[in-house]
């Protein structure tokens, strides 16, 4: 693991909307009251707290109100990475996928408690896998472990259906949410899947590898696997084809692009290594 990918590196993450709830956090809440930002000044009528009088706004009133301040509240939110164990997530190139998604997962969990917010992590192929199921946590150390035993997982599922079961399971209160897979889904399921997060913000962050174009030549004979289970098979590959692979990859992308963007936030890329700092740059600028 490089210095950048550490876990201790800071994921900088701000949630589009603002948030509800009792527990005091980093992010502007909805409501007013408790420690926070300066809001705004109203009257001791409608917020009788002898603590936060204004004495210049309440001098300077010619009708002799009473003034208070009013603060935004300073809330906690839940993060959550949901995470494809599909067995297409096993391809190596120049890295190890599940490395990296470890690397990212250790980062998020450590940035989110560091500031009080919840970690919860749910990986999933046709099902949600019980085995690496953490719900929201604020521990530090039971965050890193999950983080830790998912980077050790090896996908083999036939598919990313249980992502279906795992937004059911975090419905309620607003969350933001770290969807994370190479996204090489039927276009149906990837509708599917979005539409059933619209709720939260996700931050969609495709897994992706140069290697993969790379091992297409221009001619020769290529044996192609089919990591999601239905075997191996010794294509001629020729120039038209390999332009016809490419292209069917890039519409796939375009594809996920569009949705994403529909649904709220561009994809976020991940290849090759994992900086904190190139995915804090994408958040505060989508």
């Amino acid at each position: 693991m490089t210095e950048d990918a550490r876990p201790g590196a800071d994921i900088v993450y701000l949630p589009r909307w603002r948030a509800r709830g009792n527990r005091v956090g980093a992010h502007r809440g909805r409501d007013a009251g408790g420690p926070g930002t300066f809001k705004d000044q109203v009257s001791f009528l409608r917020l009788p707290d002898a603590r936060r009088l204004d004495l210049r706004a309440t001098l300077r009133d010619p009708f002799e109100n009473t003034y208070v301040r009013r603060f935004e509240a300073r809330i906690a939110v839940e993060v959550w990475a949901l995470v494809d164990l599909s067995a297409s997530m096993r391809f190596r190139g120049t890295a190890d996928r599940m490395a990296l998604v470890g690397a990212l997962c250790a980062s998020l969990a450590a940035s989110a408690t560091r500031i009080g917010d919840g970690f919860g992590l749910l990986a999933c192929d046709a099902a949600i896998r019980e085995d690496l199921f953490l719900p929201a946590t604020r521990g530090r150390a039971g965050a890193a472990l999950a983080a830790a035993r998912l980077a050790e997982s090896v996908p083999a599922g036939a598919s990313a259906a249980g992502l279906l079961a795992a937004a059911a399971r975090i419905a309620g209160r607003p969350k933001m949410v770290f969807l994370i897979s190479d996204f090489r889904w039927p276009p149906a399921l990837l509708e599917q899947v979005f539409a059933s997060l619209a709720f939260h913000d996700v931050v969609p962050v495709l897994l992706a590898d140069p290697a993969e174009a790379e091992a297409l030549p221009e001619w020769g004979l290529v044996e192609l696997e089919d990591l999601e289970g239905s075997g191996s098979r010794l294509v001629l590959m020729r120039p038209a084809l390999r332009r016809r692979w490419i292209a069917r990859d890039a519409e796939r992308l375009a594809r996920l692009g569009r949705l994403a963007r529909r649904y709220g936030r561009t994809p976020f890329r991940l290849a090759e290594r994992f900086d904190p700092a190139a995915l804090s740059r994408h958040l505060l600028g989508t």
